[in-house]
């Protein structure tokens, strides 16, 4: 198996969906986390001035989600048939929606424009986003298939990391999400990650 290098900040941001994927594979990999100060040597040296970037037998991989796909499809997470491999892509397309929405209601500068935006995220946006995600969820539990996805994993991560700084919906509300958390964090690797990965501010 190849060396994998995975060079990001110090903290969860636009990585943590692809040290997830990595860690329910079970997959070894190098976990690089950057100093601010060593950014401005590095950023010219990437594909396209950004990290994460991932190291494969000498070619970088960057964009965090090809990255997430990439190990996915290691990983035997990415979905079995082209069909499912769709459904795995729209799940995410959808996640990254709901994730930039809500980043850019988080650095809005204008504070009334601020709170107006985050009260239509969080009071009507979230609500209608989640039951449409629901009902996306699977008899098994799973978003695509039977077995847990990277669908699965992105969902988990997005929520996550959007939960640190919005309300959302209560998951335990809906019944096909809420099993969507529990397979995700009932993965023995990603259950050991989360216990153990570093606390980092962001």
């Amino acid at each position: 198996m190849p060396d994998y290098k995975l060079t990001y900040f110090n903290g969860k941001g636009t990585a943590e969906l692809v040290r997830l994927v990595f860690a329910a594979g079970g997959i070894e990999y190098e976990d690089v986390r950057l100093q601010q100060d060593q950014w401005p040597e590095l950023k010219p040296k990437t594909p396209m001035g950004q990290v994460p970037i991932l190291e494969v037998e000498g070619t970088m991989l960057c964009q965090s989600n090809s990255i997430a796909r990439y190990v996915a499809k290691l990983a035997g997470l990415a979905g079995k048939t082209p069909l499912e491999q769709a459904r795995v892509d729209m799940i995410m397309d959808g996640m990254e929606d709901m994730g930039k929405k809500g980043h850019d209601v988080h650095w809005e500068k204008e504070e009334g424009k601020k709170a107006e935006k985050k009260k239509d995220y969080e009071e009507t946006f979230l609500p209608q986003f989640y039951t449409c995600m629901n009902k996306l969820v699977g008899d098994s539990g799973h978003f695509v298939g039977n077995e847990l996805t990277l669908a699965d994993i992105t969902f988990f991560n997005m929520t996550t990391l959007v939960g640190n700084y919005m309300k959302l919906p209560n998951v335990d509300e809906f019944t096909g999400l809420k099993k969507v958390m529990d397979h995700v964090t009932s993965n023995p690797g990603i259950a050991k990650w989360l216990k153990e990965r570093p606390e980092t501010p962001f």
